[in-house]
């Protein structure tokens, strides 16, 4: 009776054992994954805001581009 009760506390603490380690392991995994996520999203971001900025100066060069032809023209620009 009591070599039973050993047995199943020796196996209850190797269960214990085997769970935390499983816990362990899908923690490590489920912050690995939110990581790359992360990186993920961050680059994305990084890329839109490039693009953005990109455009923006397109778009300056192209207001400069048509001020100067109006001014070749001889038009007047109306100034906001």
């Amino acid at each position: 009776m009591v070599d039973d009760k050993v047995e199943m506390n020796n196996e209850a603490e190797i269960l214990i054992l085997v769970i935390q380690k499983n816990v362990q392991e899908l923690t490590q995994y489920v912050q690995s994954l939110l990581q790359t996520i992360q990186d993920k999203f961050q680059n994305m971001s990084d890329q839109i805001l490039s693009r953005i900025d990109e455009m923006g100066n397109r778009i300056d060069d192209l207001e400069k581009n048509i001020g100067d032809l109006m001014t070749q023209a001889g038009v007047e620009g109306t100034e906001k």
